[in-house]
């Protein structure tokens, strides 16, 4: 009466395309601040650089752009605006 039976298969997690925690990489392998065109030394978004999605696109912007247009940015106001 005991009938052997397999263990259902375990899958296996998908794979994730980024770690928790970890800065987004481009698909060009540099980041380029969408508004002045400023690029950032190394594969990663630099933590001072903001990033923003905006129409289902992240863009990211340099300090310097970020500090010029704080206001708009804290209205949540789109880049478009600036």
């Amino acid at each position: 009466m005991d009938e052997e039976t397999e263990p259902p298969e375990q899958s296996e997690p998908p794979e994730q395309s980024e770690k928790p925690g970890q800065p987004e990489r481009p698909a060009a392998g540099s980041v380029v601040c969408a508004r002045c065109g400023t690029t950032a030394e190394g594969d990663t978004v630099p933590v001072t650089w903001l990033s923003s999605v905006e129409d289902g696109r992240r863009l990211h912007f340099c300090e310097s752009c970020a500090r010029l247009h704080i206001r708009a940015i804290e209205s949540r106001l789109d880049s478009l605006w600036w």
